[in-house]
């Protein structure tokens, strides 16, 4: 280390002649030399020098004073905005407590939500307690057998707290450490069986590329549609209150390339709003005129949800002069040669029941949550559907973007309203009575995606939900079913079990409970390659069908995590049969369609004649009603209950791994509770109206 410059004022070396020479501005380091000048260095030019180095330093201290402050302040502004953002969410939010199903509030959310509660009010105890334990020096790497001979000297103990400490560690080490090990122990079973499931479809996903399988139409596309292959064609848009995408959706389908004499759409307006029905209603009357074969339904009794409304319209009587039946939901807008692609494929192939085609986003780069929705999607069309397409012949029906045959949905006992899945429902019933499945990777159909949280997380309770109700209800015909065992099994195990309640289980419960409460029992343990290596390893895995999507592979891992707790709130509910399990609420849409689309419906869609000069006044008004729904509206955000308490659980659990320096863990537990944060006080995604 460089002596300083007040050293060698106080040994008085006024004889060895010296300059202090600054070489940077940090005053980092002193250089001394020995000039040829006879100059003393008391003399009045060296104390010029000596001033002029002073004056260096003061501004230099100045400079980075200034620099501090500065950050400083920036960083207190930052603070004080985003808790002046957060109070404002308090003050103007709603809670997600505010449901209109009174059932769900006072079973499933308030009790689910007060176990959360009764974790966080723990965590917080035992954080004090481990921050008095801290200070008095009793640190928290110590082994069971450490603990146990520390407990059995009770002269080391002094005042009530050390007794009250010791017994603490006493119960942690007998009673609470050997289950929560075993339930970590179990849970980390199920996610290894779980990574290896999805390491096989990424394999198999990997292997498809590389052969290039893909279904091809036994006589060649070109030569059925040469030899006349036109069947009839029923297409289906149920829609419930949709005036957003009703337009864009009515209009694709009219520009079906099919012949208009073998094609019939139907239009099932489940709506309880008269104006929507009117819209709708007017909008089907201006493609009749226009020459299009379509024809609007609307039920007076609605029961059944999506599965009624598609029952009710199967039961008319002209639907036997059909042969297959096409379903889009009101937010789908299949290209014009979506038919012609996928109906050919049933030609000499009477076996295939279903054809399915992917799903496109026209709003997948709109916002962070449209963006992590995206990489899951993918994820499942790209991988899971055609993995499980070209080696099984069997998947789920989504529910829309799919060709079904007429006979094989009868042969399946048509559409049920027992489950909030009926796409689900009837795919596994087809598959019972032998029908087989394709999955067109290279067909798509755009589509858009929730770009508020509330509509996501309302639509995966549902997509959650659903299955654990279909699983308690076909598992019997299931067993019975005279398929091969091998079927059996991956519909039991693979498709419900692992996929279904395995996933959303571990997930929440490894991640969300058992993380942090390891963290303030820490003889319970769980290893770095759990918390941080195989979670990384399995996004990475999912991110491949999206590539553009690297860049959020963190925020995915996340994300996913997060969503953990819906999920695993629907589970739960679907397979117990609580009050939230029949609960179905449309999905929010906001009627975006790509620009090169609309241009192409404008272009092909038929212009009406006037024959009067009569004012259209109906179409004045309907104009005038239409800009004045375009009129924005005030948004309002909700503050998420259940999320924010895990949210201050996780960063409590976080503060005692700082504390015991445990690195990976730390850092997960503290991007997972900030994550849980932003979720609960709805700073992700668009805000609803």
């Amino acid at each position: 280390m460089a002596p300083s410059f007040d050293w060698w004022a106080k040994e008085g070396h006024r004889g060895t002649p010296v300059v202090v020479k600054m070489e940077n501005p940090n005053w980092s380091m002193l250089e001394l030399e020995n000039p040829n000048e006879e100059e003393d260095f008391g003399s009045i030019n060296g104390n010029k020098k000596r001033g002029k180095n002073a004056k260096q330093i003061t501004w230099v201290l100045l400079l980075k004073a200034h620099k501090a402050a500065g950050c400083l302040s920036s960083i207190a502004t930052a603070m004080f905005g985003l808790a002046g953002a957060v109070r404002r969410r308090f003050a103007a939010g709603k809670t997600d407590a505010d449901s209109e199903n009174p059932i769900e509030n006072s079973t499933v959310r308030s009790r689910f939500y007060s176990c959360i509660k009764v974790l966080l009010f723990v965590s917080i105890l035992m954080l004090g307690f481990e921050i008095m334990a801290y200070y008095k020096g009793w640190h928290f790497d110590s082994t069971r057998l450490e603990f146990k001979r520390l407990i059995l000297r009770p002269i080391g103990f002094k005042g009530f707290f050390d007794w009250v400490y010791s017994r603490w560690v006493l119960i942690r080490v007998d009673y609470l450490a050997p289950p929560l090990q075993f339930l970590a122990n179990a849970c980390v079973v199920l996610f290894l069986i779980q990574s290896a499931d999805r390491l096989v479809l990424c394999l198999g996903w990997f292997w498809i590329r590389f052969k290039k399988i893909k279904p091809v139409v036994k006589d060649g596309i070109k030569d059925v549609e040469a030899g006349g292959y036109f069947p009839n064609v029923l297409v289906q848009i149920p829609m419930c209150n949709e005036k957003e995408v009703y337009q864009q959706s009515i209009a694709a389908v009219c520009n079906l390339d099919w012949p208009k004499s073998n094609l019939l759409i139907q239009v099932l307006d489940d709506s309880d709003d008269p104006t929507t029905q009117m819209l709708i209603k007017d909008e089907v009357q201006k493609w009749q005129q226009n020459g299009a074969h379509i024809v609007y339904r609307h039920r007076v009794i609605r029961d059944g949800y999506k599965a009624g409304n598609l029952k009710s319209a199967m039961n008319c009587s002209y639907v036997k002069d059909y042969e297959f039946v096409s379903i889009f939901d009101a937010d789908f807008q299949p290209t014009p040669d979506f038919l012609t692609k996928t109906v050919p494929h049933f030609k000499d192939n009477e076996e295939l029941g279903l054809v399915q085609a992917r799903w496109s986003f026209v709003n997948k780069d709109e916002n962070l949550l449209t963006r992590l929705q995206n990489i899951n999607l993918s994820f499942h069309f790209e991988v899971e559907q055609q993995v499980n397409a070209v080696f099984i012949n069997f998947f789920g029906f989504n529910g829309t973007a799919g060709v079904w045959r007429i006979k094989a949905l009868e042969e399946a006992g048509g559409w049920l309203e027992r489950t909030t899945v009926e796409d689900m429902d009837i795919a596994v019933r087809a598959h019972l009575h032998g029908w087989k499945f394709i999955f067109l990777n290279d067909v798509e159909c755009q589509c858009e995606l929730p770009e508020s949280y509330e509509a996501y997380r309302k639509q995966q309770h549902r997509w959650h939900s659903g299955p654990m109700q279909l699983f308690r209800l076909c598992l019997p015909d299931i067993i019975r079913s005279k398929i091969s065992i091998w079927k059996k099994a991956n519909l039991i195990f693979l498709f419900f079990l692992l996929r279904k309640l395995i996933l959303p289980f571990y997930s929440f419960t490894l991640f969300c409970i058992i993380l942090p409460m390891t963290m303030f029992v820490p003889e319970a343990e769980l290893p770095a390659w759990v918390v941080c290596y195989i979670p990384a390893t399995m996004s990475f895995l999912n991110i491949l069908p999206a590539p553009k999507s690297f860049p959020f592979i963190v925020p995915y891992l996340l994300f996913e995590n997060t969503m953990s707790v819906t999920k695993f709130n629907a589970m739960i509910s679907g397979l117990f049969q609580l009050g939230s399990a029949y609960e179905w609420v449309v999905t929010k849409k906001s009627g975006r369609s790509s620009e090169g689309d609309l241009l192409a419906l404008v272009e092909k869609e038929p212009k009406p004649q006037r024959t009067t000069s009569v004012p259209n006044f109906d179409a004045i008004e309907k104009e005038e009603s239409l800009q004045r729904q375009k009129k924005p509206r005030k948004k309002h955000n909700r503050i998420y209950t259940k999320e924010l308490a895990l949210a201050f659980l996780l960063l409590t659990a976080s503060a005692r791994s700082l504390l015991s320096a445990q690195g990976i863990h730390f850092y997960f537990l503290l991007f997972q509770g900030v994550s849980f944060l932003l979720v609960g006080l709805d700073l992700i995604g668009e805000q609803v109206q």
